[in-house]
C-alpha cells in the first residue's frame, strides 16, 4: 500500500522557518521524483519544488527560490522541505507527491514543477502551514 505521510506544518510568524517531512512507503523510492506542492484557500494548487531521488537534482518554483530547500534521504525514504524567511503568502496546505516515471532530462524535477502536479502518481494528505504577519 502506497503511503505519503507529511508532517512539520504549523503556525509561525513572518520571517520564521519550518521544516516539512514526507515519509514514503509502498513503492520504489530510490529512482523517482518527489515534489512539494501547495494550495492556499481559494487558489489553485502550485508546485513548490522537486527532487530526483536518484541523483538529488532539484528544481524550484520562482517564488520560493533562495528561501526553500528540498532534500531527501534515501535510507529513510523521506523528502524534506526546509522553509526559511517565510511570508504570509506562503500560507497554504502543503502536499508531498511522487512521480515514478521521472528521472531523465526529458522528464525530471524541472518538468515536474512546470507541470504543476499533473501526472504525479501518488499524493499525501497534506500538512497545514500558516504564516502570520
Amino acid at each position: 500500500q502506497v503511503q505519503l505521510v507529511e508532517s512539520g506544518g504549523g503556525s509561525v510568524q513572518a520571517g520564521g522557518s519550518l521544516r516539512l517531512s514526507c515519509v514514503a512507503s509502498g513503492f520504489a523510492y530510490s529512482s523517482v521524483c518527489m515534489a512539494w506542492f501547495r494550495q492556499a484557500p481559494g487558489k489553485e494548487r502550485e508546485a513548490v519544488a522537486a527532487i530526483y531521488t536518484g541523483d538529488d537534482t532539484t528544481y524550484y518554483d520562482d517564488p520560493v527560490k533562495g528561501r526553500f530547500t528540498i532534500s531527501q534521504d534515501n535510507a529513510k525514504n523521506t523528502v524534506y522541505l526546509q522553509m526559511n524567511s517565510l511570508k504570509p503568502e506562503d500560507t497554504a496546505m502543503y502536499f508531498c507527491a511522487a512521480d515514478s516515471f521521472c528521472g531523465d532530462d526529458v522528464h525530471g524535477p524541472r518538468q515536474v514543477v512546470e507541470l504543476g502536479g499533473y501526472g504525479m502518481d501518488y499524493w499525501g494528505t497534506g500538512t497545514l502551514v500558516t504564516i502570520s504577519s
